[in-house]
């Protein structure tokens, strides 16, 4: 069993930690499941994988085997390698299927996901809370309401995981009457569930029942917190965010981080609060956790750009590390804002000619309006008929 090959291959550590009378005495397939199991890097897997085929060991007559090399393969990345496993495999079991299922579904491959459901049904073999839970991440508002008469044909819809995921689907996809449901209807809410279920509520802009929900929660973690601050700033309640992220400050757990001061320096835009929008500049770069990315720099840039600050906004925007399109939308609007047209025609040049990103419909809303408060009509003009020509662009409303 120990051929020189597998033995220089795997780490030492892994072939000689088999101390104990009950390891020598397993055969090969035990033996190599165990070095799955203690495996760190795809060419470990690769090595036992040859292993496996040097022994005529059948995968399909060892599942525990072959659903072990399945994950590990999925775990670094070889998302083809574990679904060749998968489709070489003859009369998948359940446990192979929803492996596979939930590989191609964290990896956003829905339509594959669903074609593995499809053809476990076939098979006759009954799903499992696991494989819900599994394929309901590659669900669609309407294909999660299709699994949900499964979930309860088959009797796992009390399920916490099933039922968090079921919420969660119809939480993305704004369903609140169908999430409510399932959220009434399950015996315990966990910490995710509760949390999907403000998000469904922030979503239909019904902040007070959100709030309410949320004071709740018995406990919350900081995507609670942020789904909430960021529910206020979008829907047109800034004074209620600021005062929101204040009450996190003070219970001092958990930490804020990069979406609680995005969603935050939202909120001071849309009021006008430089003030705070300066303080929460200097937390970030006084906080550990937090990193001034380009998100961070942009809300920035946008904060100042709208509460008057312009030369802040400018310095921010020099600093931003590996700008994108959103970066430099924002500071041509914060230019086109302040009157500044010629400026903001220069910095869409230079974004052309140095940086190679495609412009958006927000990139020229920023153009027109700078061409408009400068009076470059001829300009405008040709902004205009070039995003179509050029760029693709169809005018909006707002162009």
């Amino acid at each position: 069993y120990s051929s020189p090959l597998l033995a220089t291959s795997l780490r030492q550590k892994q072939l000689t930690t088999t101390a104990s009378a009950g390891e020598s005495r397993l055969h090969p397939p035990e033996k190599l499941a165990i070095l799955i199991d203690r495996s760190e890097s795809v060419d470990e897997v690769l090595q036992i994988h040859a292993a496996i085929l040097r022994h005529n060991i059948l995968l399909h007559r060892n599942p525990v085997l072959n659903l072990k090399l399945h994950r590990a393969y999925a775990s670094h990345g070889k998302i083809r390698q574990s679904l060749t496993l998968f489709h070489q495999t003859i009369d998948p079991d359940l446990f192979l299927f929803t492996a596979a299922i939930n590989t191609v579904s964290v990896n956003g491959l829905n339509d594959q996901a669903f074609l593995l459901y499809v053809r476990l049904l076939s098979s006759e073999i009954v799903p499992n809370e696991f494989t819900f839970s599994s394929i309901l991440k590659s669900c669609s508002t309407q294909s999660g309401k299709a699994i949900h008469t499964h979930v309860l044909k088959f009797g796992t819809g009390l399920d916490p995981y099933v039922a968090t995921g079921l919420l969660d689907v119809y939480a993305k996809g704004g369903d609140l009457v169908s999430a409510e449901k399932v959220f009434d209807r399950m015996p315990q809410r966990s910490l995710v569930s509760s949390t999907a279920m403000i998000t469904c509520y922030t979503k239909q802009g019904n902040v007070e029942a959100a709030r309410g929900l949320f004071d709740r929660m018995c406990e919350r973690d900081i995507v609670s917190w942020n789904v909430m601050i960021d529910g206020y700033a979008q829907h047109g309640f800034p004074n209620e965010a600021l005062m929101l992220f204040q009450k996190l400050l003070a219970e001092r757990k958990p930490k804020p981080d990069e979406i609680t001061v995005v969603a935050t320096l939202s909120a001071c835009s849309q009021i006008g609060a430089l003030e705070s929008g300066r303080w929460i500049h200097v937390f970030i770069k006084n906080s550990r956790r937090i990193r001034l990315n380009v998100k961070v720099c942009t809300a920035l840039i946008d904060m100042y750009s709208k509460c008057g600050s312009l030369d802040e906004a400018i310095l921010v925007f020099n600093d931003t590390p590996r700008k994108d399109i959103v970066a430099w939308n924002a500071m041509i609007s914060g230019y086109a804002v302040h009157g500044y047209s010629q400026e903001a025609l220069r910095l869409f040049d230079e974004m052309q000619g140095t940086t190679g990103l495609k412009p958006t419909d927000i990139t020229f809303i920023g153009l027109l309006q700078a061409c408009a408060h400068g009076g470059l009509v001829k300009e405008g003009v040709r902004m205009f008929e070039s995003m179509g020509q050029e760029y693709g662009i169809k005018p909006k409303i707002e162009h």
